[in-house]
């Protein structure tokens, strides 16, 4: 069984700037400072696009976790996929979504993941993981909104 959450983040920006920023490697770093989370293998600057892989290092609950991601879908400037294919997680796979209307640009983040270890990993999900993992794509989002132009 997965967890699934959803972020809503309302800009001004336009939609293609904010799709190349969410997709920006040195503003994800920026974003996450907090984690001291690094790319430290595949693309580890600039823009990651389809098929694209970027190993992430970074510390949460005190402890040194690395997670490597793929690009798995791209249709610029509407939504991007990555998905884990090493790291902490069984299953880990994040939706970014873009849509601009006459307010500015809507960004959607649909993020379904499962952790590890059964039963107790179950319940690490439901009673700590999830809501940290909201409030990580929450703050990036809004550093994203809040990046003068």
């Amino acid at each position: 069984m997965a967890v699934f959450f959803e972020c809503t983040t309302r800009t001004n920006r336009q939609q293609s700037e904010l799709f190349d920023l969410a997709r920006s490697i040195d503003v994800h770093k920026n974003s996450m400072a907090k984690s001291r989370e690094e790319a430290v293998a595949g693309v580890t600057s600039g823009l990651i696009s389809l098929n694209e892989e970027v190993t992430w290092r970074a510390w949460h609950f005190g402890i040194p976790l690395q997670m490597t991601n793929r690009i798995t879908e791209m249709h610029s400037p509407d939504y991007f996929v990555d998905e884990q294919v090493k790291g902490p997680f069984r299953r880990f796979r994040h939706v970014h979504e873009f849509r601009q209307d006459s307010e500015g640009t809507m960004m959607v983040d649909r993020i379904e993941f499962s952790a590890p270890f059964g039963l107790l990993g179950r319940l690490v999900e439901k009673l700590v993981l999830a809501q940290y993992l909201q409030n990580l794509i929450e703050t990036r989002n809004q550093h994203l909104a809040r990046m003068t132009p």
